[in-house]
């Protein structure tokens, strides 16, 4: 084995080159995976013990010298040797400019691995859907304004193909698909014909929570509302619960955390109320459970949902819901330092 290292330590010692190309083949030979050098350290295993530690110290030394020997030969190549290499020597020695993540997805990454610390994983599902899914199963009846032609897009009708108003058509095929427990999060793009304004589009980005299990209840929303906002705003957020309405949850509420921008004292913001509302939340009512075929007087659960936009908003004090839309390179390049 000595011998063979010294051999083989000769030929790279009086190894030169005139090409990059002669260089590359020197190093393909003997340092890539299948080279000369790769071989002598596989064989080293039938090495006798007595000799290991001599072989092995030659062995290191071997590839060293092959390493060298290769970049010195680069190095000593002219500016112009490169150039017929293809290289552009006039290009700009800074790295490419890195861009950076959208702040949509900056705090959908957040939100997720929050939630992702209680265990909920997610879940995604279509974002054309049938109005069963988006309605019938979530216990809007016939006559609800959300069914409205002004609220939803309608791709066909009769029977009804739509654009989701809502990720909670996911949770939909969640309850007739998964196995209890369930604890899954629905992050997506929803649809809803509105005018577009520095407030409301067409377009925005939803993700809701939903936990079936037995006896879970209303305790169990608060601890995971309360979780939540404190991970999320910070230590000292505190959260308000206002009774609200939903189709698929009873109780419902309308949650709001304490203002991060005035500690709770009343600024523009919050219109001088400390409180800021963040998302919409109650128990999953047994009507909806039961239409998807889960006992109801075995099983409850709670359901959440917020908007993304809204939540970016609040977090990096955006006041016009349009700029996520219009890829600015001088709005999105102000999020490079929280992507990286």
């Amino acid at each position: 084995m000595l011998d063979k290292i010294k051999n083989l330590l000769d030929e790279l010692n009086g190894f030169s080159a005139t090409t990059l190309e002669e260089i590359e083949q020197f190093r393909i030979k003997h340092l890539s995976k299948k080279g000369s050098i790769a071989s002598l350290f596989a064989d080293f295993k039938t090495v006798p013990n007595e000799e290991k530690k001599a072989v092995g110290q030659a062995l290191n030394e071997l590839k060293t010298v092959a390493m060298d020997k290769v970049n010195a030969l680069k190095e000593s190549f002219t500016g112009a040797e490169f150039g017929k290499s293809g290289l552009d020597l006039t290009l700009s020695g800074d790295p490419v400019k890195l861009g950076s993540r959208h702040p949509l997805s900056l705090v959908r990454n957040e939100i997720t691995e929050i939630f992702a610390r209680l265990g909920f994983t997610i879940s995604e599902g279509p974002e054309i859907e049938d109005d069963w899914h988006n309605f019938s199963a979530l216990n809007f009846p016939e006559e609800h304004p959300a069914r409205d032609m002004q609220d939803t897009f309608f791709i066909e009708k009769n029977p009804d193909v739509i654009l989701r108003t809502h990720t909670s058509s996911v949770q939909v095929h969640d309850l007739q698909e998964m196995e209890l427990p369930i604890r899954c999060l629905t992050p997506g793009r929803v649809f809803r014909n509105e005018a577009i304004s520095a407030r409301a589009h067409c377009i925005f980005h939803q993700i809701e929570a939903l936990y079936v299990d037995e006896k879970v209840s209303f305790a169990d929303l608060k601890q995971t509302l309360t979780y939540f906002a404190k991970e999320f705003f910070g230590e000292k957020t505190e959260i308000r619960l206002r009774p609200s309405y939903f189709p698929f949850t009873e109780p419902s509420a309308e949650v709001d955390v304490t203002c991060s921008l005035c500690g709770g004292k009343g600024c523009n913001v919050c219109k001088g109320t400390g409180w800021l509302e963040i998302l919409g939340c109650g128990m999953v009512d047994p009507n909806v459970l039961e239409l998807n075929g889960i006992d109801s007087k075995k099983y409850s659960g709670f359901a959440l949902g917020m908007g993304i936009e809204r939540i970016t908003m609040l977090k990096y004090g955006i006041k016009d819901l349009r700029l996520f839309f219009e890829n600015d390179i001088r709005f999105l390049e102000q999020f490079t330092a929280a992507g990286f």
